[in-house]
């Protein structure tokens, strides 16, 4: 049954071509016939047969572009017999015939050249979810106790993944997540975001605080996002963060945030803003600033929901230059589950912005399960990872 809607579109798909291409074809009978029934009348071939080719190149396949032009030629050579104006020598016929020749060749390989960029951007978009399946791995539906969904949009159109990030490890005693946002963009910030993914996902499991897990972030980030060839731009290159830790146990989080926007908290109707007492600088700046990691700390109870982002979705613009009021459309959708709630965001978050965004956006919510869930570990991919917690592949658009 799944197999049979995924590719059920198919047969129709090709049924519309074969109704689209009657068209071109009719024109080119409907054209000849009349220029053959009418000798005294209308001369329709030279100035109409080339819109036929033209028509076909707009759906069909470089093949059928190159048969319809056939085609074409053909009947402006029926004409021509027709006609005498090809036996003749007819200077003007032989000019109109050597111009369709010329235009069928060029909407020909117009359709070819169009038919390979369509080939090399389907390589392209395949690599690219490929790399973000191993940079930016899917997070599972419940991870111990919480409930997760997660959202992505790469403000570039031609790609999966960019400088926003987000990961999630189990410890023995809870879950440690991370959200960040990369300055920059292009091929530089997906690089910047996998080495600090790596260097979460190892320094997780070994440092015993987060303070103690922020500095180790922000020391891989000076030791490696700084090209020793490149050394003037050695105090440029950050990235602003904020880390979590969730116990299994305890109601109680924990949060270091490091120049980043405040998660959310979904309580009921109300969401406020987790507001840090004592910042730290975005990771790369500590040993500019002698940065002291602060932890702040509140209460997730069973039911509530905790949102991170990034300021792509609460910096995303109007056609009128507003900015996308999250807090209250979040407020809206609170009572969904976490999944259907970054999913109501993102939709909504695409209708705000026109259906482009011009920063890459990052969402997570998080729900403590109001039951005990068996543990599941956090940096290993679903199975089949749910809708809203795929990144989506219509970037940004």
């Amino acid at each position: 049954m799944r197999l049979r809607q995924r590719f059920g579109h198919r047969p129709r798909s090709r049924q519309a071509g074969d109704a689209l291409l009657a068209l071109p074809l009719g024109l080119i009978v409907a054209i000849v016939l009349v220029d053959v029934l009418t000798p005294d009348g209308l001369p329709l071939g030279p100035s109409l047969l080339i819109v036929a080719p033209a028509l076909t190149a707009s759906f069909a396949s470089t093949f059928m572009t190159g048969a319809v032009a056939a085609l074409t030629v053909v009947g402006m050579v029926v004409i021509g017999l027709q006609s005498g104006h090809l036996l003749g020598g007819t200077m003007s016929f032989g000019s109109q015939l050597i111009a369709l020749l010329v235009v069928s060749v060029i909407v020909t390989v117009f359709r070819y050249l169009r038919e390979r960029h369509a080939r090399e951007l389907a390589l392209v978009r395949t690599v690219s979810e490929a790399t973000q399946r191993v940079v930016l791995r899917p997070l599972p539906r419940r991870i111990g106790p919480l409930r997760v969904g997660s959202v992505y949009l790469a403000a570039q159109e031609e790609s999966l993944i960019g400088g926003d990030l987000y990961a999630a490890v189990r410890t023995p005693t809870g879950t440690r997540l991370i959200i960040g946002d990369v300055m920059g963009k292009g091929l530089t910030a997906i690089s910047d975001a996998a080495l600090l993914l790596g260097a979460f996902r190892e320094g997780a499991h070994r440092q015993a605080t987060l303070p103690d897990l922020a500095a180790y972030l922000d020391h891989s980030v000076c030791w490696n996002l700084a090209d020793p060839a490149e050394a003037e731009k050695a105090g440029e290159c950050f990235i602003t963060a904020a880390l979590l830790d969730i116990p299994d146990v305890s109601s109680l989080i924990h949060v270091v945030n490091c120049g980043h926007p405040p998660p959310l908290l979904l309580r009921g109707t109300k969401v406020s803003a987790l507001l840090a007492a004592c910042p730290a600088p975005p990771l790369g700046l500590g040993e500019l600033t002698a940065a002291a990691y602060h932890v702040d700390t509140f209460t997730l109870e069973p039911g509530d929901m905790l949102l991170l982002h990034t300021d792509g979705v609460i910096e995303a613009r109007d056609a009128r230059g507003v900015f996308y009021p999250l807090a209250e459309r979040a407020a809206y959708w609170g009572h969904h589950s976490p999944a259907a709630l970054v999913h109501h965001l993102r939709t909504d978050l695409l209708a705000h912005a026109g259906g482009h965004l011009a920063d890459d956006t990052a969402m997570i919510a998080v729900q403590r399960s109001r039951r005990p869930a068996p543990t599941e570990a956090a940096d290993r991919p679903p199975a089949r990872p749910d809708m809203e917690g795929d990144h989506a592949p219509d970037s940004a658009m």
